[in-house]
């Protein structure tokens, strides 16, 4: 009987000492699974940027592909929260481009990020940002509990929640618009007295509270609305964040605000105008009210109508968007209500890409370019712009563009190691003759542009980029038509001379054509002043006659000069494009010295027989760009894309002062 009993309590002491084995095991599962659920880690594509993750710190899982150039990251080590995330880990080392797990953590804006090439990344330069972050390894530290599901940014909240970190580029809330229109004195005078009550940091440009009540954020890229909050007028050689609070607003001579002067224009202004306002957030909201206000007293001192000047406007941040074209309004009330309801877009200031735009889309019949007026393309510029400009002009002056730039509160010394592209002005104007540029120290000194700006874009006899390679030239053409080329051969020559006047725009005021024949004697076809549109010109083209008989081109020079180029308008370039096929019977050199010292451009193209040293001479040096010579008519064709452009590339290469 003992021996039961102690054979029952040895198996329940099994049982249990199973049981508890068995419950321990459990735990240890569960544990492994709670942990497992605890350390998940989110994932997140390569085009996020840290300025939309609110979480402070967080482990995150990149994708591969991230090397891609199309993911920008800016800064070394230490990148601004406007990166690529996942960007900024391969540019640092911390993975390749198979992606992988990460430990991000955000840190306090700098005042600059130094672009470098590493990993095969090419990081850019950036002016200071509001906030950083630093990339490493996925190892958790002790004590910190990291985000399973990370938190973002949210456009709909009007202001940040204390301590946390906003999304750096959602359009902001738009306030109510107000039945009577603000003046920019009032714009100013509001701006003025906050500036006495407050000198608390400028909220983020794109979260600020639309109450009086700011609250502090991190340091803004470009972030120079504090002065608007509390502190004077700086010139650009002070420091604004040193300066002291509460001091009552001036403009930079110190001098009282007074309500601008309205502008005498006169009523022949009439231009096709945009406008190119700089949304970025650098900018923040009072600075862009008044930039708006800005465009509203233009428009109202402009008087903008169909007979007169009309105007539209393209918002730059990022990337530009026409916020109305030169058809849209077509009077100053309904335009200066259009310019109050513009909200800002927020971004980068890039503005080489917003030329760019204006340039390829802006300026077209169908968004109401009429053609016959000058182009004007008005720039304003926070500081500085985040993009190079020099190229994106270069091409929108070769279109007949005028380009002003209008700088306000530009780097100051310590800051101009940030800016991408220095002297971008002089690399953008379309003259650097000072006529196309203004510098503001300060937006509240912007009013006073407002009447010389005015008086300058409607200065049309100024506008010097309205003139290009293609519509400001007298194109005279000088025909051989003698024996040796024959009656196919001279249709062919005329289809040539044909397909490189379609290239010119014809009107009196703009390019003109006229043509001269010549065998021994010589033959005025038609002269500048006889059609006046390109369908004229060529149906007078296609009506030449073929004349017949010897070569003497020096005589041929020599009529050109006297029959089309004396009657030549003083402000126009003076082309002379001759073709023949064979050697002259005459000597050229005097007439071709005759039409060089009279600022005639020759052109010479010889065909067949020609003698090549014989076009050399009668071309303008350098005469690599101006002969040509081709073996056989037909092959003529291929050559007019090359003299049009040899053409253009002459006039752009004159001085831009």
């Amino acid at each position: 009987m003992g021996t039961v009993v102690l054979t029952m309590k040895a198996s329940v002491i099994e049982m249990f000492l199973v049981l508890l084995v068995t419950g321990i095991h459990s735990n240890k599962e569960m544990t492994k699974k709670i942990k497992r659920l605890k350390f998940n880690v989110p994932q997140i594509n390569c085009d996020v940027k840290a300025g939309k993750i609110i979480n402070p710190e967080f482990i995150v899982k990149c994708p591969a592909g991230c090397q891609d150039p199309k993911y920008h990251v800016y800064g070394t080590d230490v990148y601004a929260s406007y990166s690529s995330v996942c960007g900024a880990a391969v540019h640092s080392g911390v993975l390749d481009n198979s992606g992988g797990k990460i430990l991000v953590r955000k840190v306090a804006g700098q005042s600059g990020y130094k672009g470098s090439y590493s990993n095969g990344v090419q990081s850019l330069s950036l002016p200071r940002w509001r906030e950083s972050f630093i990339v490493s390894e996925s190892k958790p530290q002790k004590g910190v509990t990291y985000p399973s599901a990370l938190t973002y940014s949210s456009s709909k909240s009007p202001a940040a929640k204390a301590g946390e970190t906003t999304k750096a580029y959602e359009r902001p809330s738009v306030p109510g618009t107000t039945a009577q229109p603000v003046t920019l004195m009032q714009v100013l005078a509001v701006t003025t007295a906050e500036a006495t009550h407050t000198t608390l940091p400028k909220p983020s440009p794109s979260t600020a509270s639309t109450t009086s009540s700011p609250r502090p954020q991190p340091m803004g890229h470009r972030s120079r609305e504090m002065d608007l909050w509390s502190t004077p007028t700086y010139t650009s050689s002070q420091n604004r964040p040193g300066a002291n609070p509460g001091v009552q607003r001036q403009d930079s001579s110190g001098a009282a605000f007074q309500k601008p002067v309205e502008a005498d224009v006169s009523l022949d202004c009439k231009v096709d105008l945009s406008f190119l306002i700089d949304g970025s957030s650098s900018i923040g909201k009072r600075r862009f009210r008044i930039q708006k206000q800005f465009l509203a007293d233009i428009a109202q001192a402009l008087d903008i109508g169909p007979a007169g000047p009309l105007m539209g406007v393209v918002q730059y941040g990022d990337n530009p968007a026409t916020h109305f074209n030169l058809r849209t309004h077509t009077n100053s009330r309904d335009l200066k209500t259009a310019i109050e309801k513009i909200t800002q877009r927020g971004g980068l200031a890039n503005a080489g890409r917003a030329i760019s735009f204006v340039t390829k889309n802006f300026f077209s019949k169908a968004n109401g370019n009429r053609g016959g007026s000058p182009n004007v393309a008005v720039v304003l510029v926070d500081g500085w712009p985040t993009d190079k400009v020099e190229e994106a002009s270069r091409l929108a002056r070769e279109s007949g563009i005028n380009i002003f730039f209008i700088t306000i509160e530009g780097a100051v010394e310590n800051e101009k190691q940030y800016v991408p592209e220095p002297n971008f002005v002089n690399k953008a104007v379309c003259r650097t003759n000072g006529f196309y540029s203004f510098h503001v120290q300060s937006w509240f000194g912007l009013h006073k542009t407002l009447q010389p700006l005015v008086k300058r874009v409607c200065d049309t006899e100024r506008l010097a980029c309205s003139k290009t390679c293609l519509n400001s030239a007298d194109v005279g053409f000088v025909i051989d038509g003698s024996s040796s080329v024959g009656t196919g051969n001279f249709r062919t020559v005329l289809q040539f001379v044909a397909n490189l006047s379609k290239e010119f725009e014809i009107s009196d005021t703009d390019t003109r054509v006229g043509a001269v024949q010549y065998t021994y004697e010589q033959r005025l076809e038609f002269g500048f002043d006889k059609y006046s549109s390109k369908a004229d010109v060529l149906n007078a083209i296609k009506r030449v006659g073929y004349w017949s008989g010897g070569t003497s081109t020096g005589a041929a020079i020599n009529y050109a000069l006297e029959q089309l180029f004396k009657k030549s308008k003083p402000n126009k370039r003076k082309l002379m494009i001759l073709i023949t096929d064979g050697r002259s019977y005459d000597d050229v050199r005097i007439p071709a010295l005759a039409a060089h010292l009279k600022g005639v451009i020759t052109y010479a193209v010889g065909v067949a027989w020609a003698a090549q040293e014989e076009l050399e001479v009668i071309a303008t040096h350098p005469a690599r760009d101006h002969s040509f010579f081709v073996d056989d008519f037909d092959n003529l064709y291929q050559y007019v894309s090359r003299i049009i452009r040899n053409i253009c590339t002459e006039f752009n290469s004159q001085p831009r002062n």
